[in-house]
């Protein structure tokens, strides 16, 4: 198309066309991505921190882009050009005219109690974002389709604006944790987010206004793309939801492996979907970078290594945990996204192929936040998704020539991993007879010859996943490092299990893989509390010490786990537990597993919910001794630890009352955080780390613990503080003069990661 056929003033508007469209893609991406972390943080404190609230977030967000694609689909198929122009104009003012901007959350809504709160979340973000994220989410195809339509020498290929959208998208990202969390109230941050929307808004009308007199001789048809149109079968549609299906549930899967044992903070929400977004951009640019076909050939060993740390039942450290994770997803995304776009249609099918990359987005959102909850008792999507991108997955390798009297592949490709399943299997079985130590290296042996096996499988895609599935099939039976598992539920909150000790002498109530309760299997100690509650350890003597001086007191426990504190109250203590899920709250009462509330507290209250907005419910200076013991994972859910949460605290608190904190963390050192906390209250504030666990202590029971005590005076400490006891002494709690107190607004927890 010359320049002569664009307008009266072809030079400007026609060299103003590529940046100015970019432009506007990418603020739109930009935007996009900065509001779900900001908005998913907002949500946080209503629902206990949990990762699964941003996965849920996930799922609207990805629904919302589908909406907006199909609105961009529809009416470039059916709106004639220029009533198209003025829709899509009219609908970007929308958002500022309604009167949502700035955005925040509704008032007065509160988290269902007793039911999952999966539909209330997408109420939620529906009233708070939905109508400024549809915006954004319809504005990147569509105004690539008007490109296309310009007239311009580029407007054959507009994909290069596909890589301005998925580059604003990582800019987005990045600049959330890195610039505006760290450095704006969550309040400011919205009107900044605001102000910027107004700025794409404009740019938009600018690009209609310049393509309103697009060469009214190409029509509102295909044909400006001067592409032949090729026929899109349903196979070829069926294909591009599937690859688009598996890194979305991967995505999903390794946020929430990542933060299983790590507080769920917006920086491991953005890491695994910054990883998703930039293998959009490497496969769409016109420069190959690094090609697909690089992590095609190792994607057989990337697979098994993400399947075998569930198998095995272990931890990784974290760095080798989020590395390992980083690399799979990367890995899986740039062979899924690499096919699409070596197989993406002319412009003709643009808006259609963005629509059904979303339908696949959205239904692998689904899959993990929705269905996999309600379906499986256990994390299995992570897993599913693995196999299916094993067997989703070309090969480049040639077929083998079958010789006389051999088995076809065909059938050998279901065969093999038939075998190596039921071998796989005979081997777990086998490892529950024989000694612990026996039982170790027999374990590396299965393991090792099951792994190898299956990965000899890796040049027939099918073989390779139906030995996958297999190995992963026969794991069930391994009694892995917490024994003989009794029962496994889930919840919106996460996965819970109950199992006996490989020797049957204590069982275990684990939430993922931290422990959070241990009864004795001995009948005359399941009075006992054991784990982090011993009597002598600094949970006991906490007790111990308010009760000695406060008899019959109030108290309120934030977390129940097993209920092993009920243990430690006397019989004319009153005890409140406040627990979020109702799951824990089922299985800890269920004497088939626990009897330590049945046992010693069998009049106590329950408080089911977020434990901030259950405590305003609380008569002020009504407990003598509050204790925070709330863990999701091995994390502590950082809105309890804020400023905010601390005034909360002190005005339910009894004169004279307690505050105690349990800090034992893998990955968190929180005592500077708490340190500061009491010293802008200014409260007394001594801590113990009764790590030093002798042989004996562990074998009776007893882990290492970390717990944290507050009060108005020292004097309200002192009986705890001065006595001699056998544990760790208690020491002042450090202050930390290069971290802020925590806020509801604010946080800092990279300085308090432990990375190890």
């Amino acid at each position: 198309m010359s320049e002569e056929k664009f307008g009266r003033a072809p030079t400007i508007s026609y060299r103003l066309l590529p940046p100015l469209f970019g432009v506007t893609v990418f603020l739109s991406a930009a935007l996009l991505f900065l509001v779900e972390p900001m908005i998913a943080k907002m949500m946080l404190p209503l629902l206990g921190g949990s990762a699964a609230v941003w996965n849920t977030c996930m799922v609207f967000f990805q629904a919302a882009l589908l909406a907006g694609y199909a609105f961009a689909y529809a009416g470039s198929r059916w709106l004639p050009w220029r009533v198209l122009l003025v829709v899509q104009c009219c609908v970007a003012a929308l958002p500022v005219v309604t009167g949502v901007l700035p955005l925040t959350l509704p008032h007065g809504w509160t988290p269902p109690l007793q039911t999952t709160p999966i539909p209330w979340i997408l109420a939620m973000l529906a009233v708070a974002v939905g109508l400024p994220f549809f915006v954004l989410s319809s504005s990147g195809p569509m105004l690539q389709r008007w490109f296309a339509a310009s007239g311009h020498r580029g407007a054959a290929d507009p994909y290069f604006l596909y890589a301005a959208s998925n580059a604003g998208s990582l800019a987005g990202l990045f600049a959330y944790p890195l610039l505006l969390e760290p450095l704006l109230r969550i309040s400011n941050q919205s009107r900044l987010w605001s102000f910027v929307y107004l700025v794409f808004a404009a740019l938009t009308t600018l690009c209609a206004v310049l393509c309103w007199n697009r060469p009214q001789r190409q029509g509102t048809s295909d044909s400006y793309s001067g592409s032949a149109r090729t026929s899109i079968t349903w196979a070829r549609r069926l294909r591009w939801i599937a690859l688009a299906f598996i890194p979305s549930s991967l995505m999903l899967g390794v946020t929430t492996a990542m933060t299983a044992d790590v507080p769920a903070i917006p920086l491991f929400w953005i890491v695994p979907l910054a990883l998703y977004l930039l293998s959009f951009v490497l496969v769409f640019a016109r420069r190959q970078i690094i090609a697909p076909e690089t992590f095609n050939r190792r994607l057989p060993i990337l697979i098994l290594c993400g399947l075998l740390p569930g198998m095995l039942q272990t931890k990784l450290p974290l760095p080798a945990l989020l590395g390992l994770y980083s690399i799979l997803l990367f890995g899986i995304a740039m062979v899924c996204h690499g096919e699409l776009a070596a197989t993406r249609p002319s412009v003709h099918g643009l808006t259609e192929f963005y629509l059904l990359l979303s339908v696949g987005g959205v239904l692998g959102g689904i899959f993990n936040s929705i269905i996999a909850p309600l379906a499986f008792h256990s994390v299995l999507e992570f897993p599913i998704a693995l196999i299916f991108a094993a067997l989703l997955r070309r090969t480049a390798e040639p077929e083998e020539h079958k010789k006389p009297g051999r088995l076809p592949d065909g059938v050998k490709d279901w065969l093999l991993p038939l075998v190596l399943g039921a071998a796989s299997a005979t081997g777990f079985l086998a490892l529950r007879f024989v000694n612990e130590k026996l039982a170790l290296l027999m374990s590396i042996f299965v393991f090792s010859f099951a792994a190898a096996s299956c990965l000899s499988f890796g040049k027939r895609p099918v073989r390779f996943g139906l030995g996958l599935a297999a190995l992963f099939a026969a794991s069930f039976l391994y009694v892995g490092p917490f024994g003989q598992i009794l029962h496994t539920e889930r919840s919106f909150f996460g996965v819970y299990r109950v199992s006996n000790e490989r020797t049957d002498r204590f069982r275990y109530f684990l939430h993922g893989g931290t422990v959070h309760g241990v009864q004795s299997l001995n009948p005359a100690r399941r009075r006992t509390p054991l784990a982090y509650y011993t009597a002598g350890g600094p949970a006991g003597q906490m007790l111990e010490a308010m009760q000695s001086r406060t008899p019959n007191a109030s108290i309120a426990v934030v977390g129940l786990g097993a209920g092993a504190m009920a243990c430690l109250t006397d019989p004319g203590s009153t005890i409140t537990y406040y627990e979020i899920d109702p799951l824990v709250v089922r299985i800890a009462k269920d004497p088939h597993y626990f009897t330590f509330l049945q046992d010693c507290a069998p009049r106590a209250g329950y408080k089911i919910g977020d434990a901030r907005l259950r405590l305003q419910e609380a008569q002020d200076s009504s407990y003598n001794m509050i204790v925070l013991d709330a863990f999701s994972g091995d994390s502590i859910p950082m809105h309890l630890l804020t400023r905010e949460a601390m005034a909360l605290y002190l005005n339910k608190l009894a004169p004279g009352g307690v505050l105690a904190f349990h800090v034992t963390n893998l990955y968190l050192d929180l005592s500077p955080v708490l340190g500061n906390l009491a010293s802008e209250a200014h409260l007394a504030s001594w801590s113990e780390d009764d790590s030093s666990i002798s042989p004996q202590e562990s074998s009776e029971g007893k882990f290492a613990s970390h717990w944290i005590v507050m009060a108005r005076s020292e004097n309200d400490l002192a009986s705890l503080v001065h006595e001699q006891h056998s544990t760790a002494p208690w020491v002042p709690t450090p202050r930390s003069p290069h971290s802020r107190v925590w806020t509801d607004d604010y946080s800092n927890l990279l300085s308090v990661i432990r990375w190890r």
